[in-house]
């Protein structure tokens, strides 16, 4: 447990915590709706610094990322809670558990651990890592130091203050969009009021230079609309451009939502030609391994320049400054291709 830094004192005791977008206003004594900060005595604490309740070792892939140091790996971490209480989690027996639980770790040892198992960067993900901005503040400033990228996989219901903070060691981040943020969806499975906040946190995390990668969940019968997915396509085409990744996800029973089917492939495929109508030029299927658009394609010539099967690199047909090798064009990709693309292995981590 430490002393949050992003609150606000109020008066009798209570305190407005400014790290995501609900801004609880806590009484003294209680607890935030992500169920891990909360008012002692007149002070904001967040209760899980240090404690990680899920680690391992993943493809940047996985995140996704497929345009930010590629065929990396990174080690996962992840606390309990969460400031979102989507129906559907399929990670809900850690964001939803509204208890404070978890293995004590340093920031120092979480490094440490980076470094033994040769990842290349650190993601804070499985539950929203804003609601612990702290401790992912404090890993991801030592993880510069010794050459470690981070990446946040995140709802993207920040703030500017959280955003401030962020300036200070994040480098990517996937912003996951849910029904591509109808406000009927996310007010009735979500539990939030709309998706302006995460529009104005993505403006801002662009001004800063964070790459940024979006993932939109489509959830057959009730988030699968596609004027909506064309309403947010339209907007990351105005506002964080053309060369920006999208992928559209299958969703899987899960959690309260177990009565649903998957997301039909065809329905994720309408969606991508939507994408590719509002003129996004990377547009990819995730969840349905061996499908075509798990690839990247090259816009000018239209070939295969990375080929993939699930998180792996299978095929990788770009120079040394990421260059089509077909025709020249220039691929927006952050970082090479890891050393290590075609010989990664990816397993539990046991501190």
């Amino acid at each position: 447990m430490k002393e949050a830094v992003l609150y606000e004192k109020l008066t009798n005791e209570r305190v407005r915590c400014t790290a995501c977008a609900r801004y609880c206003n806590i009484p003294k004594g209680l607890i935030g709706l992500c169920g891990i900060r909360g008012n002692i005595d007149g002070k904001l604490y967040l209760f899980v610094y240090g404690k990680i309740i899920a680690s391992h070792i993943d493809p940047i892939e996985k995140k996704p990322l497929m345009h930010f140091y590629p065929g990396s790996k990174v080690l996962s971490i992840a606390t309990t809670g969460c400031n979102w209480m989507c129906q559907y989690c399929q990670n809900y027996d850690i964001s939803q558990r509204r208890k404070v639980e978890g293995l004590d770790v340093t920031p120092e040892e979480v490094v440490e651990m980076a470094l033994k198992t040769k990842c290349e960067g650190i993601t804070y993900t499985y539950n929203e890592p804003t609601i612990f901005i702290e401790f992912a503040h404090d890993v991801g400033v030592l993880a510069h130091k010794y050459g470690l990228f981070n990446n946040f996989v995140s709802n993207g219901y920040m703030t500017p203050e959280a955003i401030k903070m962020l300036a200070n060691f994040l480098d990517a981040i996937t912003v996951d969009f849910k029904g591509s943020g109808e406000k009927k969806f996310m007010q009735k499975y979500i539990i939030v009021p709309g998706p302006e906040p995460i529009y104005e946190s993505l403006l801002e995390l662009k001004k800063l230079n964070i790459h940024i990668e979006i993932t939109d969940l489509i959830v057959p019968e009730i988030g699968d609309n596609l004027e909506e997915a064309r309403k947010l396509c339209k907007w990351i085409y105005e506002n964080l451009g053309p060369d920006t990744p999208i992928h559209f996800l299958r969703f899987h029973p899960d959690y309260k939502l177990l009565h649903l089917p998957h997301t039909p492939v065809k329905t994720l495929e309408k969606h991508c030609q939507v994408a590719k109508e509002e003129g996004l030029r990377y547009v990819y299927i995730g969840n349905v391994p061996g499908h075509p658009l798990e690839n990247t394609y090259c816009p000018e010539c239209n070939n295969v320049v990375i080929e993939r099967f699930g998180f792996d690199i299978t095929g990788w047909y770009l120079d040394e400054n990421n260059r089509c090798k077909y025709c020249g064009y220039q691929i927006p990709i952050r970082g090479k291709l890891s050393k290590n693309a075609f010989k990664n292995r990816f397993l539990p981590v046991f501190w």
